[in-house]
């Protein structure tokens, strides 16, 4: 038995401690934490949101240049 805890995307921002409309922009343009859609709900894995703030850990403000 499946026991992922999905979350509302109000608790998803509080989890991130962001905002809907950053998790609504992000879903839009892409380039944030996995979510699924069941009808016309948003819901987001726990899991998910976890992956998503390890694979955007920093440890510098700038960003790396490219040549050419």
């Amino acid at each position: 038995m499946n026991t992922e805890e999905y979350l509302k995307a109000a608790e998803a921002a509080a989890y991130l401690k962001s905002s809907t409309s950053t998790l609504a922009k992000l879903r839009c343009h892409g380039g944030g934490p996995l979510y699924t859609h069941i009808g016309r709900a948003i819901r987001y894995k726990k899991s998910d949101l976890d992956a998503y703030m390890s694979r955007n850990t920093c440890s510098s403000t700038t960003k790396e240049q490219t040549n050419g």
